[in-house]
């Protein structure tokens, strides 16, 4: 059951990672957000969602 969390975490890791890159954040405003989610992934998975920048996704 462990690994399900953890396998949970990384997609979602990597889709706020995604998001942050798709943002129109300064570039070093995005590499700090990305290195806090490597750095601590669960935390900084929440604190982005609160307090990151967005994505702006268009069709």
């Amino acid at each position: 059951m462990r690994w399900l969390f953890g396998v949970v975490i990384f997609a979602l890791d990597v889709w706020a990672i995604a998001s942050i890159i798709n943002t129109n954040a300064s570039n070093k405003s995005k590499i700090l957000w990305i290195l806090l989610i490597l750095v601590l992934p669960v935390l900084g998975l929440i604190i982005w969602y609160f307090a990151g920048p967005k994505a702006n996704y268009q069709r």
